[in-house]
């Protein structure tokens, strides 16, 4: 054999192998193999099971085609009107299902030792997220809880119940943030959707069970890997129940009330690449107990229901708490009780479901002068890398510093303020600075944060004599 002939057949003996890792499913019914068992090959990257072959045949014998005789007349029904090579633009190409592994005796592949700790999950979100110290403990402990749930066994009689969270935080607090670094550091599918677009079943938009087909996506469609991941659900307050209104509730409590069999466990059929379920989309079967769910909301007014709460515990007398004592306190949120978000319009199913609730802090001038500069991937440590590429060096003075943040607090959106303040002032900076090769150093001053000044510009032969 020559060589080129070996070469072709290694390339064979790989697809094999990894079409031996999926199993097809059925065109008409959307089945896997393992389900409808084998099935029948057509032309065009189709396939069909035995039972929907049969039942085409079996309409096509009671439409007035009389297979019988067409069968012992030696003809078949004149079919040849439809060819399947006209129709390849509009079929869907050819979707598999990365094949079920048999369950096993053996433990789980998963070892106690190979599972980071809490401080060690912790230690690695604090490298890139500022303060929250509560918020990050307690997902590093859910999340190594959920690892040794997922490889304990139940021959005992005791089963570790699922422990999914409700995070409630201000806009800016970093919520999605925390998650989306767990995501880079975990080695376990993690999706992350949001709740604005879910809708009860039959209406326009995202299906419920599209948060569990994200996930299965993520695992590259190994339903066996999927079924241990975790889905992080952003913008959770928004299918609070509507309040005062006539119309049908298709996004508010009817999306909590059909959520309740997710976040509990149950094997519900997912779309494969899809949001919504269609009859041109396979389905398959997926088991949701070993999944965790962490749901996040900034829950905008909160504040007020607590305070009203707060308020009425207030006595009356000379001693009495004054009424706007609450008024001016920022981390409101973290006297937040089960209660306070069942008034919200939270339905309590869905809240005994997420039985670790925990709040986020509001961010303060002192952390959001931390967030520019502490962390990996700090807002002016980007800046520096862009300007470095043009041998440039940018420093922020500790002022300006606390400048961008004062202007950021008074935004009250958070994190996300900062960065649209350094765009505006640093845009001069970045259209400027590549016209003169000469200059070496740019120094952001409180002045030009400001807005009454400019920057320092110290040239290249200044800046050698400085570092002299």
């Amino acid at each position: 054999m020559s060589k080129q002939d070996i070469m072709d057949t290694e390339e064979m003996e790989k697809e094999n192998e990894n079409d031996n890792e999926y199993e097809q499913i059925c065109y008409i019914c959307h089945r896997p193999e393992s389900v409808a068992g084998k099935m029948i090959q057509i032309p065009g990257t189709i396939c069909i099971c035995q039972d929907c072959m049969q039942r085409t045949f079996d309409s096509m014998n009671t439409s007035g085609f009389p297979m019988d005789d067409m069968m012992n007349m030696g003809k078949m029904p004149n079919i040849s009107m439809i060819n399947l090579a006209d129709l390849q633009g509009f079929m869907p190409q050819q979707q598999k299902i990365k094949k079920k592994k048999k369950e096993k005796k053996e433990k789980p592949v998963l070892d106690i030792h190979a599972i980071p700790a809490p401080h060690k999950i912790k230690a690695s979100l604090d490298e890139h997220v500022v303060g929250q110290e509560h918020a990050k403990k307690v997902m590093s402990v859910a999340v190594y809880n959920h690892y040794k749930r997922v490889m304990s066994d139940v021959e005992d009689g005791i089963e570790i119940e699922k422990s999914n969270m409700l995070m409630i935080g201000p806009t800016g607090s970093g919520k999605t943030y925390m998650v989306k670094t767990l995501a880079r550091l975990l080695d376990v599918p993690l999706a992350i959707t949001d709740a604005t677009s879910l809708t009860e079943a039959g209406y326009i938009g995202d299906d419920i069970e599209s948060v569990v087909s994200k996930l299965l996506a993520a695992a590259d469609n190994d339903v066996e890997r999927a079924e241990q991941g975790i889905i992080f659900i952003d913008e959770i307050d928004k299918i609070a129940k509507k309040k005062n209104t006539n119309q049908r509730d298709v996004s508010g409590e009817s999306v909590q009330q059909g959520m309740l069999k997710l976040l509990e466990g149950a094997e519900v059929e997912v779309p494969v690449g899809a949001s919504s379920k269609n009859a041109m989309v396979p389905m398959v079967t997926v088991n949701t107990k070993n999944i965790l769910f962490i749901c996040g909301g900034a829950f905008p007014d909160l504040e007020e229901i607590i305070k009203e709460r707060l308020n009425k515990a207030a006595s009356i007398g000379f001693k009495a708490d004054l009424k706007d004592k609450y008024d001016h306190e920022e981390n409101l949120l973290s006297k937040v009780l089960v209660e306070d978000v069942r008034k919200y319009g939270m339905i309590p199913e869905f809240l005994g479901r997420l039985p670790i609730l925990f709040s986020l802090e509001a961010l303060t001038e002192d952390m959001l002068v931390k967030i520019l500069v502490e962390p990996k991937n700090a807002i002016t440590k980007q800046y520096q890398k862009l300007l470095a590429m043009d041998e440039v060096q940018l420093v922020f003075n500790e002022d300006a510093l606390r400048a961008i943040a004062k202007k950021a607090k008074e935004k009250k959106v958070g994190a996300r303020a900062l960065r649209a303040i350094i765009e505006e002032f640093m845009l001069d900076i970045m259209y400027e600075i590549p016209k003169d090769d000469n200059i070496g150093k740019v120094t952001v001053t409180e002045a030009y944060v400001e807005g009454h000044g400019g920057p320092m510009i110290t040239m290249r032969g200044c800046l050698e004599l400085e570092q002299k």
